[in-house]
């Protein structure tokens, strides 16, 4: 499943754990990618991840945990 990470929400966002989120969650991203897409998110772009579909519940719900709003892609 493709989503598409649209913007943080959160008051003060934690750059350290969205990036492990992003790691944790998603498909072929390492740590100093995800640090980067963090970078890219907090700065208002919207990035996309790959997540495997059987780990989409965990990971939707680790994304609305954190204040991230996103669109399913496919």
């Amino acid at each position: 499943m493709k989503l598409k990470l649209l913007s943080c929400d959160a008051q003060r966002p934690d750059r350290r754990a969205i990036a492990q989120s992003i790691v944790a969650i998603s498909l072929n991203i390492n740590e100093s990618l995800a640090n980067e897409l963090t970078d890219i998110l907090l700065e208002g772009d919207a990035v996309e991840i790959e997540v495997e579909d059987k780990d989409s519940g965990s990971a939707l719900r680790a994304l609305r945990k954190l204040a991230i709003d996103y669109e399913i892609i496919e």
